[in-house]
């Protein structure tokens, strides 16, 4: 009998304890659900709740709820656990780092571009990454792909499979013509040296592409990349200037060198080859070409002394980061008005509005923008047009008034963007729209 008690007794503490560590697992579970309904509202309210390029999606029958998606991003709320499940928040924020994909024990999140109900325009390409125009490849960002480590995949698989097809008695200049010197079209251009197509490189801007827009600390990289000619990375977290510094390492080391500064404006056939007209007014001939731009297009510039420094930028990352400093936002619209609401209360900023007034932003951004300028948190000068950048003040124009000189530690310009569109479809390239499509899932 006291055996049968001492069992009883001590089955019955292990029920207890597994009944604790249960209650206190759902209590946890639920507020952890409350908290991240509300971040949900909220982020409905603002307008991030929606996708707007590449983001996870979660199958709910797979997920379980460990957490680690949200842990690994890099990104401030874009997911969150609610009844149990994973599911997004700030989704429109999310840049398309990938961690959480890699971050799932259950493989539960696919990387998707567009909703069911609102499509995203992509260029149609093959396995092989052609377009429907012979001759003519897509890789990296544009092709909805903007991870660093599968753009760089992208460009290398792309290279390999043109030059396993070209016919080398073309009377064009060049085998290859590569068009963009981000992560993409550096691996592109690796590739094509290593396997000796004659191959020239041409960048709108600055090598390293639209990652060099970004005013990031920090470039995060979910997991090791092979780059041609050099072999594995494993740098998972580095700065932009050190990433720049291995690339910019590896071409010289190859003898590689990147046309900058230097616009593709028009691509057209011509005899079996193509046509490549710049803005800089030098035309090439190429026998294939590979596209590897980004999707969002080119950000509108105000072409001003000065807006090729470093301390320029046309989009904003990590705003909690910037403090203490002097900064100039250029707009009226929600982009530019969000950017200084967030850097206003750790910094001295200026907003410059060409305008009289804004117009088309938010009722939200409105209300928000016009208290922080009576708080006198923000100065916001409408009709007056930033000039000039120099290295510690920028000149801003102000009709009659004459120049006005502002201290400046850092600028970011948001007067819109160039959409790739028109150009694709100056090339006869088929825009197609993804709803909801997978680009990146588990097998």
């Amino acid at each position: 009998m006291e055996l049968v008690i001492e069992k009883v007794v001590i089955y019955g503490s292990v029920a207890l304890l597994c009944l604790i560590v249960v209650g206190i697992y759902l209590l946890k579970l639920r507020r952890t659900s409350r908290k991240t309904a509300r971040k949900i509202e909220e982020a409905r309210a603002a307008g991030t709740h929606e996708p707007i390029s590449l983001h996870p999606v979660v199958d709910p029958n797979n997920c379980i709820a460990t957490g680690a998606c949200i842990t690994a991003c890099p990104e401030k709320d874009i997911l969150g656990i609610l009844n149990g499940k994973a599911t997004p928040i700030n989704i429109s924020q999310c840049i398309g780092h990938g961690a959480c994909f890699h971050a799932c024990p259950t493989r539960a999140i696919s990387l998707c571009i567009g909703t069911e109900k609102r499509g995203v325009e992509l260029p149609h390409v093959s396995e092989h990454f052609e377009t429907n125009v012979p001759g003519i490849s897509i890789a990296g960002e544009l092709g909805g792909m903007g991870l660093i480590r599968n753009a760089v995949e992208q460009g290398r698989q792309a290279v390999e499979y043109i030059d396993s097809v070209i016919d080398r008695s073309h009377k064009a200049g060049y085998d290859l013509l590569i068009v963009g010197a981000g992560p993409a079209g550096i691996s592109g251009s690796l590739t094509a040296k290593k396997l000796g197509m004659n191959c020239i490189t041409l960048e709108q801007d600055s090598l390293g592409g639209t990652v060099f827009t970004f005013p990031r600390t920090k470039v995060v990289m979910t997991s090791p990349m092979e780059l041609p000619l050099h072999g594995r990375v494993k740098m998972l977290e580095t700065s932009k200037t050190q990433l720049l510094d291995l690339w910019t390492s590896v071409l010289t080391k190859n003898d590689i060198h990147i046309i900058e500064q230097t616009k593709a404006e028009r691509i057209y056939p011509e005899s079996n080859y193509f046509r490549i007209s710049t803005s800089t007014g030098e035309e090439y001939t190429a026998k294939h070409v590979l596209l590897a731009i980004g999707r969002r297009g080119t950000p509108r510039k105000l072409n001003i002394p000065g807006e090729e420094s470093q301390k320029v930028a046309y989009r904003m990352l990590e705003p909690e980061m910037i403090k203490g400093e002097h900064i100039m936002v250029v707009g009226g619209g929600d982009s530019a008005v969000e950017a200084a609401l967030q850097l206003c209360d750790l910094n001295t900023v200026t907003l410059s509005y060409r305008k009289e007034a804004f117009s088309r932003i938010k009722p939200g951004n409105r209300e928000k923008i016009t208290e922080a300028m009576e708080q006198g948190k923000l100065d916001v000068r409408f009709s007056t047009n930033l000039t000039k950048i120099e290295q510690e003040e920028v000149i801003l124009a102000n009709g009659g008034t004459g120049d006005q000189r502002i201290r400046n530690d850092r600028v970011y310009i948001f007067a819109g963007g160039e959409l790739p569109t028109q150009f694709l479809n100056k090339i006869g390239i088929q825009i197609t729209k993804k709803f909801g499509e997978a680009v990146l899932k588990h097998n």
